[in-house]
């Protein structure tokens, strides 16, 4: 599918809820913070969308006022970006929402077969096995962004087809997925992939920075997205830290490849994303 036709996993509603609830603070404190009654911000988590109110409910938050009525007003969208050679995208669904998984090898690798690495499975990698084996790529290991069942839930059946291993962060405990200390480099062919902890919204995250194709790829799971981030299951703090130290310190061009929603880049997101 097209970027420009994907559309953002969170709405700006989501947005506010994330950072609400991430916060850890009660519909009282953000009254007082806000200076709105009690009826208002009722009616702004419950997505009744007032300018005014959104203002002030997003700076008591510590959210981007004009970013997120931005997103309100269905003006911001990362549009038509596509991944360079040697990275391919595979969608499948897992419940009643769609989430993303990775191939990647070097274009540049000589031989009838080249090898390549997944990032995630998804719900079902069946086209991502086709693509392998149409391709003549030789899967040689399975990099998990995190251990959240959408992003991991075909790796026994990818793993029995293909022969490859499978790798997680420290803190992950996956099945059948040995573990790397974060900062550990790999290599392919003439990439290399670099491992960055970017938890928060888990309590292994993992970024992968490849580096050596035609654009930096950051293959982010759920870290962040365009114009949100995973929802702060583990930390809050340690979702919007880690995204501004892993990933929005990587070069502007960098391409952010998320486990949800389009495709988007560095410098966009630290452009329009309300969170930071």
């Amino acid at each position: 599918m097209r970027n420009e036709l994907i559309p953002l996993e969170d709405t700006w509603i989501d947005v506010v809820k994330k950072s609400f609830r991430g916060g850890n603070i009660s519909e009282r404190e953000l009254e007082q913070r806000s200076g709105l009654s009690a009826l208002a911000v009722q009616k702004t988590l419950s997505g009744d969308l007032s300018e005014e109110d959104l203002v002030k409910i997003s700076t008591a938050l510590g959210l981007a006022p004009n970013r997120l009525i931005e997103m309100a007003h269905g003006r911001y969208h990362p549009g038509t970006l596509a991944p360079p050679e040697g990275i391919e995208m595979f969608t499948s669904t897992w419940h009643d929402f769609n989430v993303h998984s990775y191939l990647a090898w070097d274009p540049k690798q000589s031989g009838e077969v080249k090898e390549a690495v997944a990032f995630d499975t998804g719900a079902d990698a069946s086209e991502m096995l086709a693509y392998l084996k149409e391709h003549n790529l030789k899967l040689s290991t399975v990099f998990i962004t995190h251990g959240h069942g959408d992003h991991v839930f075909d790796l026994e059946r990818i793993q029995e087809k293909t022969g490859a291993r499978a790798l997680q962060g420290e803190r992950v405990e996956t099945p059948g997925a040995g573990n790397f200390l974060s900062g550990e480099k790999f290599r392919l062919g003439s990439l290399v992939i670099e491992t960055r902890c970017t938890w928060g919204h888990a309590a292994g995250g993992i970024t992968y920075i490849i580096r050596g194709l035609e654009t930096p790829v950051a293959i982010v799971g759920d870290a962040i997205f365009a114009g949100s981030m995973g929802g702060p299951n583990v930390s809050y703090a340690a979702c919007l830290d880690s995204n501004k130290k892993e990933i929005l310190s990587l070069p502007p061009e960098t391409l952010i490849c998320p486990g949800h929603g389009p495709l988007t880049t560095v410098h966009l997101e630290a452009l329009h994303n309300p969170f930071f």
